[in-house]
């Protein structure tokens, strides 16, 4: 089972809002991630995986937000689909020409 499904949303934020608000009170924003991590059930690694995402959701970090993400697989897949679409329909293409031009030939 995944974080995305073993987590709530609600629990992300949480854990997420608790590391910045309490990362002055640790040695390190890391130092906070682990402490916070094991009291929610999560690895640290995790917990920085949801504060990443977090900041970039946010605009405070470079890189594509969650919703850009997801338009951006949405994209992905749509076009795989339209490759693969008009791989079958030129080979349909060539298939039915040859077809006519050997009709035509006898």
């Amino acid at each position: 089972m995944g974080a995305a499904t073993k987590f709530s949303t609600e629990v992300r934020e949480r854990a997420v809002r608790m590391v910045l608000e309490q990362q002055h009170e640790h040695g390190s924003q890391w130092a906070a991630m682990e402490s916070i991590a094991a009291k929610i059930g999560c690895t640290a690694e995790t917990l920085r995986k949801w504060i990443r995402r977090a900041e970039r959701d946010s605009g405070q970090r470079a890189g594509l937000t969650s919703t850009d993400r997801d338009r951006l697989k949405v994209l992905e897949r749509e076009n795989r689909e339209l490759k693969r679409a008009n791989e079958i329909l030129r080979k349909a293409s060539a298939f039915f020409a040859q077809a006519e031009l050997d009709r035509r030939g006898k």
